[in-house]
This record gives C-alpha cells, structure tokens and sequence, in this order.
C-alpha cells in the first residue's frame, strides 16, 4: 500500500482531536495510536498541493465492501460536526481512520466486529480542496 497523503491543516488539527479525546476519555487507546502512527507515517502537503483522488477532512466517499459489493457513502467530519442521520462520520471512528488519507482505487482493511472486512474507496464524491476551500 502507498504512503498516505495529509494536508497539514488536517494533520494539526487530528492530532488536536485525538489528545482532546484522549483527555476526555472518548477514544479508546488503541484507536488513538492506530490513527496517530498512520498520521505519523503520512506525507505532509500544503492544502493546495493535496491530489483530488485523496480521502480528506470533510471529504464525501463512496466505498464497497469487498465481501458483498454493498456501498456505503458518508462524509468524514471532526467528532463536534458527527451526525449519523446525516452520514457524517467521525474522524475518530475506525472506518474514518482507516480511510484518512488513502486515494480513489485503494483497498483497505477495516476492523469491525466480526473481524477483518475489506473495503474499497470507489469515488470522492466531494473534496474541499479540489474545490478549492483550503480551509475546511
């Protein structure tokens, strides 16, 4: 798999969730180190620099299941804008975590419940840095 990709603005500001939610006790630990070893293994671009095939902050996504073919789509939020009826996932959550990052055409493998599952990002839906919002 290829090295993920974070913008800086995303980069600051999940690690300042993931100690926020540390502190608060939100976050189980071995979530917090997964999506902080991932962040530390990053590249770190400028917002503008980011290709519009990557996963972001806020980004809207289209995935699949490997095992099933079942898609899902949601939009990946910081934890105070997360709204299920909505489909706005949490960074903090395993699939958000397991997604952060990665480009249109990856497989990944994302921990649920009854084991290892595999999805597929199909399409991004939305970026805001392709659309030029640098600041979301």
């Amino acid at each position: 798999m290829s090295k993920i990709i974070i913008t800086s603005l995303d980069y600051n500001r999940i690690k300042n969730c993931i100690s926020d939610a540390k502190q608060l006790k939100s976050i189980n630990a071995t979530e917090a180190t997964k999506l902080m070893q991932e962040l530390s293994a990053a590249k770190i671009v400028d917002p503008e620099a980011v290709p519009a095939n990557v996963v972001t902050m806020n980004s809207i996504v289209k995935l699949s299941f490997l095992t099933n073919n079942k898609q899902l789509e949601f939009q990946i939020v910081y934890p105070n804008q997360a709204n299920f009826k909505e489909n706005k996932i949490s960074i903090l959550s395993p699939i958000a975590t397991a997604l952060i990052g990665y480009k249109t055409g990856d497989e990944i493998e994302w921990m649920v419940p009854a084991g290892v599952t595999r999805v597929k990002i199909d399409e991004i839906i939305y970026q805001p840095e392709a659309s030029g919002n640098y600041e979301l």
